[in-house]
């Protein structure tokens, strides 16, 4: 597993095990121990966790997890384990966030996760139309320097506001963004931007939720889903030029997966770490099954031929609209409508 240091006393693992999909709510998760499962990962050498305050249920697991994995492997290993978790207030908050309430969600996700110090803290911010978006930032930073935080990062901002955030003070490591194949929208100009003012990007998304695997190859438009994720990565489908374009690139992945011995999912993932500014890419895993294509993604190296062919499909699709994020913010659009808005009920 390749690793990054993303400053001098950070480093990281260049797969980061996402935990969305262990979050109450997706259903049963197949494996008797979570736990074990992470462990299984940080033996293998993902050692980068991602979570979220309004994942839930998720911070408690990874905590446990950090105390068995000291008691198993000891302090030298648990120091190489990294936790990225999310402060992300309600919507219904945002007009009336605090520095108190701020820090009472930190608070929380520190004993959540039984640390003594957040390692890295990625802040979200629903509607720019809540004008404290800035002062939230500023507040964070001014945990990070109490030591209760260690990295200040975000999510989901767009360029402009990512670079209002450095200009105020807030010395961002890192921006995780929907980025893919098919969504390119950091392309445009937060990677150019990031790249100059030293922060790192996260890619989420780079599976379309499953949809960029072997499962989709070749099989009818779907009209109904198991869960909001694949509503949501099939509205990216459309947008980009339909079911038909979508299935060409699938086909375009499964030749290139052929060449490398691995599958679909892999290929998808492995074609976003060369790109600009990026550090990592997070995989969704619900258990160990995936295991070894994920540990696969960092050591796939894609030819000229393989970016050509990949990019011949890519050319034919509509770009879409706006920066990063930029139509998920629109609350009452295809894309924004499917999303939760306050699930950091109770937090603090």
């Amino acid at each position: 597993m390749q690793r990054i240091k993303l400053a001098p006393d950070y480093e990281i693992s260049r797969v980061i095990r996402g935990g969305w999909q262990l979050a109450a709510g997706h259903g049963a998760v197949k494996s008797d121990d979570p736990v074990s499962d992470m462990i299984a990962f940080a033996d293998a050498g993902i050692t980068t966790f991602d979570c979220a305050d309004i994942y839930t249920g998720v911070e408690e697991m990874i905590g446990r997890f950090r105390l068995r994995y000291r008691d198993l492997r000891g302090e030298e290993a648990l120091s190489r384990i990294k936790v990225h978790t999310k402060f992300v207030p309600d919507l219904e908050v945002l007009r009336t966030i605090s520095k108190g309430y701020v820090e009472g969600v930190i608070d929380q996700s520190l004993r959540r996760l039984n640390l003594d110090r957040l390692d890295l803290v990625q802040f979200h911010w629903w509607d720019y139309a809540a004008p404290m978006w800035l002062e939230a930032a500023q507040w964070l930073e001014e945990l990070r320097q109490a030591g209760k935080i260690h990295k200040v990062s975000a999510t989901n901002f767009d360029t402009e506001r990512m670079l209002h955030m450095v200009r105020a003070g807030v010395p961002l490591t890192s921006m995780q963004v929907q980025y893919s194949l098919l969504d390119q929208r950091p392309a445009k100009r937060m990677a150019e931007a990031a790249a100059e003012n030293g922060i790192w990007l996260f890619c989420y998304g780079t599976v379309a939720g499953g949809f960029l695997g072997d499962r989709w190859l070749g099989q009818p438009e779907p009209h109904d889903f198991e869960n909001r994720s694949l509503i949501k990565y099939k509205l990216i489908i459309d947008d980009l030029g339909g079911w038909d374009l979508f299935q060409a690139l699938l086909r375009a992945l499964r030749g290139v997966a052929d060449r490398h011995g691995v599958d679909i999912a892999t290929i998808a993932s492995a074609a976003m770490l060369p790109k600009r500014a990026v550090a990592a890419t997070i995989v969704g895993a619900r258990n160990r099954d995936h295991l070894a294509s994920n540990l696969a993604i960092s050591s796939v190296s894609l030819t000229a031929q393989d970016h050509n062919e990949i990019d011949a499909v890519l050319a034919q699709a509509s770009e879409l609209d706006g920066d990063v994020y930029t139509l998920e913010r629109d609350r009452h659009g295809r894309h924004g409508s499917i999303m939760k808005y306050n699930l950091n009920k109770g937090a603090a």
